[in-house]
């Protein structure tokens, strides 16, 4: 597993192919020798998700931990950049070397232009799906306001591999076409540039689902944790002046309450009749609008009469 002090070029020697990866988190090459934190400080690029994307795509490796430390903003801007990659540059990058490979006398060669563009269409109809709609709510996400009838799990159930064309198209150059000295090499060079493609492909469907998608997941659950708490807080305190409107034998009931005492326990407790209880419950009720032993629970812990340890939940 890399790590921060890992010098970034030692990274490349060992393993190539994350070049590309560069490019879609925005680093830029000239960086001499210097650390992999040192590069990402430099270049404003988060270190922690960096390497987790650099150390699952080389061997696999990812934590359940790291989640937590992930950067939403970072992985969204190396999603993005990676279909930019993708659709503007490696698509007709190898739409124009299998057309220089191809003899245009042959004629399969129509048939297998045809089946590229068709695959083509299928990857682009897949990336601008998640452009319209995946990358929209995610960028609520990170704004706080989430948009409505949409989640991470939507977007999971749908998330299929698509690379089924790819590999028709490059078992038919392989088995089935014919070609003179020129034309194979052509070939041989354009079948490397698919694999590269097919296997690139694959790197960036494993990150989006062992790694976005449970840092999306991870960013859900906080904000609805989030949501819940600003609804309580609501809920106990519509007025700053609720709690110094009960009285100090209001506040021995409630908390005799969260601890589980009946009416009759808590007249002998505090040496009154039940009666009186009785109507300090039904003025605490009407003070503090909340009505359930769990809602008066939950205002002891967060007003500091009771403490959370004390209370059987």
């Amino acid at each position: 597993m890399y790590e921060a002090d890992d010098s970034l070029v030692s990274i490349i020697r060992d393993n190539y192919n994350i070049l590309q990866s560069l490019g879609s988190f925005g680093i830029s090459l000239g960086f001499g020798d210097k650390t992999v934190r040192e590069v990402c400080e430099e270049q404003g690029v988060d270190c922690q998700t960096f390497l987790a994307v650099v150390n699952f795509t080389i061997n696999g490796y990812r934590s359940n931990d790291e989640v937590e430390k992930l950067s939403v903003p970072t992985l969204l801007k190396y999603l993005k950049a990676s279909h930019e990659y993708y659709l503007g540059f490696e698509l007709p990058f190898i739409r124009n070397e299998l057309s220089e490979a191809l003899d245009e006398n042959d004629s399969l060669a129509k048939l297998i232009m045809k089946l590229y563009d068709d695959y083509a269409h299928t990857i682009r109809n897949h990336m601008v799906y998640e452009e319209k709609n995946l990358f929209p709510y995610v960028e609520s996400l990170i704004d706080g306001h989430p948009l409505p009838d949409y989640d991470i799990e939507t977007f999971s159930k749908h998330h299929l591999q698509i690379d089924q064309k790819l590999k028709e198209l490059k078992n038919i150059l392989i088995k089935y076409l014919p070609s003179d000295g020129l034309h194979n090499n052509y070939l041989s060079a354009t079948l490397y540039d698919i694999y590269n493609c097919e296997e690139w492909l694959a790197q960036h469907s494993q990150v989006e689902d062992f790694i976005f998608v449970p840092a999306i997941r991870n960013m859900e659950r906080k904000m609805r944790q989030n949501d819940v708490t600003q609804k309580i807080t609501k809920m106990i305190s519509k007025s700053p002046d609720i709690q110094e409107s009960l009285s100090d034998r209001e506040r021995d009931v409630i908390v005799a309450l969260v601890q589980g005492m009946s009416n009759k326990e808590i007249a002998d407790h505090l040496f009154i009749s039940v009666n009186t209880v009785i109507t300090h419950r039904r003025n605490i009720a009407r003070k503090l609008q909340i009505h359930s032993p769990a809602g008066l629970t939950i205002y002891a812990i967060v007003n500091n009469l009771v403490d959370i340890s004390s209370v059987k939940l």
